[in-house]
């Protein structure tokens, strides 16, 4: 079967946690870690982005294979592993860089994204907060941050901030797991 290559665009906190749970995902086969939905000009660092200024998240751009994991699958498990009811928090981190996103790419990634936040909402007790809008420009951020958590396992962030979201990735979505 051909593959039918597709691109996400997400933010559920720091870009270190979910670009680790996705690189987890059955049909993934590439995610990026940057910037997007600022208004600063040039090209932002990671420097400018953590003082809360640019008006810039910390987002990851997935690159999958829709013949084995949906969009629609890629949505849920995003919503599932982060809590969209935040506003600009997840867990000790805290500014709009934080924030819950989906960017989308069509109307079709729309449409289906909106489908997704209605449907997620009955699992959560509180209102999901999680933006969703066109896919501004995306940045890749410096090389530093791309594959954090298989360059530093042993970093306590690594240990205390994103192993527990693959113990709840394994528990809610163990049939996508590569």
């Amino acid at each position: 079967m051909s593959k039918n290559i597709q691109i996400a665009t997400i933010g559920g906190g720091c870009f270190w946690c979910t670009e680790a749970v996705f690189q987890k995902v059955k049909g993934v086969e590439k995610v990026v870690s940057g910037y997007a939905g600022g208004n600063a000009p040039g090209k932002p660092t990671y420097r400018e982005i953590c003082s809360g200024l640019t008006g810039h998240a910390e987002v990851i751009q997935i690159t999958f294979d829709a013949n084995v994991l949906s969009y629609q699958d890629l949505l849920i498990i995003f919503m599932t592993t982060h809590d969209p009811t935040t506003l600009n928090q997840q867990g000790a981190d805290r500014g709009t860089q934080y924030r819950s996103v989906i960017y989308y790419h069509d109307e079709h990634q729309q449409k289906i994204a909106a489908e997704v936040l209605k449907q997620v909402q009955e699992v959560y007790s509180n209102k999901i907060v999680t933006e969703l809008s066109a896919l501004p420009t995306f940045y890749v951020a410096e090389k530093e941050h791309q594959n954090y958590y298989r360059d530093n396992t042993r970093q306590g962030y690594c240990t205390y901030v994103i192993e527990p979201k693959f113990a709840k990735l394994r528990k809610l979505h163990a049939d996508k797991l590569a």
